[in-house]
């Protein structure tokens, strides 16, 4: 494989940056719509529950935006904070930190850019290859719990274009 030019890494950093921040706002709602009625939800005994799910959608994101403008992710265990009970507490959470970490990103450089990054052993990527990882990991698991919602009483907000649900809230008003 041939290495990523500065070219290609100032691109990557232009295209997938406001994705990121689009699906942020989108990921923001889903989490804040877990019902506080039943957010121990989960579809099978082997699945995360709704809050636990929607802990490790913001924690892994976290996980992956802090370390790339740091230039190693940090693997340690991050527990969801005691004050953090709800589904919209999540969500404020990962609002706060998806923001500062967009900031941080937006202002690398060139050559950090470009920098490898370690992930667990398994591969080494130029540090703005992992804004693409981690969107597809937060999408992912977001669908995940869009599947949640509505078993769970909730509401589903649109994400790509309108929800039957936001469809059902818009023609109401």
């Amino acid at each position: 494989m041939n290495p990523m030019t500065q070219e290609q890494a100032t691109f990557l950093l232009n295209y997938l940056l406001p994705a990121v921040g689009r699906e942020a706002q989108s990921t923001r709602a889903v989490i804040a719509a877990i019902p506080s009625t039943d957010n121990d939800y989960r579809p099978d005994p082997n699945s995360k529950t709704a809050m636990e799910l929607a802990w490790h959608i913001a924690a892994a994101e976290n996980r992956f935006h802090s370390g790339i403008p740091a230039g190693a992710f940090d693997f340690t265990p991050n527990h969801r904070p005691e004050n953090v009970k709800t589904g919209p507490d999540i969500a404020q959470w990962y609002a706060d930190a998806s923001s500062r970490n967009i900031t941080r990103i937006s202002q690398m450089s060139v050559d950090q850019l470009l920098r490898p990054i370690d992930f667990r052993g398994m591969f080494q990527l130029p540090a703005v290859a992992y804004l693409s990882f981690a969107l597809n990991h937060t999408i992912h698991h977001r669908g995940q719990l869009t599947t949640y919602l509505r078993a769970m009483g909730g509401r589903v907000p649109a994400v790509y274009g309108e929800s039957y649900d936001s469809a059902l809230a818009k023609a109401a008003h």
